[in-house]
């Protein structure tokens, strides 16, 4: 055997190590997964709340108790979180949102919200209109194209 064919040999030995441990990594990962979405719903209540203030911030910085802070991996902690400041009762606490619904909970407004210790899982009710969000702007290229279109008199495109 020439040296071409042993290097591409060791080269898909270690290929196919690496697809074997990563898949029972992955499969170790997604059972641990599948616990702790038991545990949140186990835990989950629906609490109104006026959400104050809503902004994604590295772990440090959210305002979260130090005992959270302090369980979070190490690597995670310079992750930004969707973090949420809302008023529950007389309190005023900082939660974690979830990711897919940070977009849809509005700021200064009265909201039901599925909570499950200090993550936010769902937004239920919402009192008074859902924001509106803003018209995204044209690209420079399209805006340009249209003032041309309008000194020949022609109609813009859209």
């Amino acid at each position: 055997m020439n040296t071409l064919s042993i290097v591409l040999l060791v080269i898909l030995a270690v290929l196919i190590i690496a697809v074997v441990v990563l898949y029972f990594l992955g499969k170790k990962a997604q059972k641990r997964q599948t616990e702790q979405q038991e545990q949140i719903d186990a835990m989950k209540q629906t609490v109104s709340m006026l959400i104050i203030d809503k902004k994604r911030m590295k772990i440090k910085e959210s305002g979260l108790p130090q005992m959270v802070i302090n369980q979070t991996p190490k690597l995670m902690r310079g992750t930004k979180l969707p973090i949420v400041k809302a008023k529950i009762g007389p309190q005023i606490m900082t939660l974690v949102c979830e990711e897919k619904i940070f977009d849809s909970v509005p700021v200064k407004k009265e909201v039901k919200a599925v909570v499950s210790g200090i993550y936010i899982t769902d937004v239920k009710g919402l009192h008074g209109k859902a924001p509106v969000a803003p018209p995204k702007k044209k690209s420079l290229f399209k805006r340009t194209l249209e003032k041309a279109q309008e000194k020949a008199g022609a109609k813009p495109v859209k």
